[in-house]
């Protein structure tokens, strides 16, 4: 099986259409910091799309800005609980987070306590981008008990349809392999281009397209996730 997210989603409104009309089992995560968030997410649901919020995470380095109330790790508990509030009710109807950003952040033990803590309380799921490889966010998650998994393959830190190409057949690599894949992607025309172009030919070869919560289910399932490893 095999999960793709988009995320970065609700600032370029004519790629997030285009976002939305790919099939149902992608799921689509939004800024909490863009506008018409209510009529973009709603369109999103009527559609049949999971959605996560992409909250915004405090990076390395200042060459980056992730947005308005971002998780930082310079913040005492209560700012950063505050701040998980607040993008949490940007919108309604999500089974979950993913990281926008945070390639310090996700590294913060305390840090990804806090946003495990969190969704744990409101039932919903953590799915660490993996923006920094010693990031913490899905370890700290399982010892609390949150759903949660990493993504395996980012399809396009290079902005060409070759570089997503690649990645897809990496993440049909992986899937096969291991009985299932994350791939995460973003709204951007070459991207979108080759999805729609490729989601029904990997269907043809046997791959299934699942929602994310549906690899989160998975993994859990007793053997699946140490067999990842």
């Amino acid at each position: 099986m095999i999960a793709i997210v988009l995320d970065d989603l609700g600032i370029d409104k004519r790629r997030g259409r285009r976002a939305i009309e790919l099939p149902a089992a992608v799921t689509l995560a939004f800024l909490p910091y863009a506008t018409d968030l209510d009529e973009q997410t709603a369109l999103a649901r009527q559609r049949g799309h999971e959605l996560l919020v992409h909250v915004p995470m405090q990076p390395h380095g200042h060459n980056s800005d992730p947005g308005p109330n971002v998780l930082d790790i310079q913040l005492g508990a209560a700012e950063v609980r505050r701040r998980i509030d607040w993008n949490l009710k940007q919108f309604e109807g999500y089974v979950g987070v993913n990281n926008h950003m945070g390639s310090l952040f996700t590294e913060s033990d305390e840090g990804m306590r806090l946003v495990a803590e969190e969704m744990g309380a409101r039932g919903l799921l953590f799915l660490d981008s993996l923006t920094s490889a010693r990031s913490v966010g899905e370890a700290t998650a399982l010892g609390l008990g949150v759903p949660t998994t990493r993504r395996d393959v980012f399809l396009d830190n290079t902005d060409t349809a070759a570089e997503v190409e690649y990645r897809l057949a990496q993440t049909e690599r992986i899937a096969r392999e291991t009985g299932s894949a994350i791939a995460i992607g973003h709204p951007r025309d070459a991207t979108l281009n080759v999805l729609e172009e490729w989601i029904p030919k990997a269907r043809a070869a046997g791959f299934v397209l699942v929602p994310l919560t549906a690899v989160v289910e998975a993994r859990a399932a007793p053997g699946v996730r140490q067999a990842r490893r």
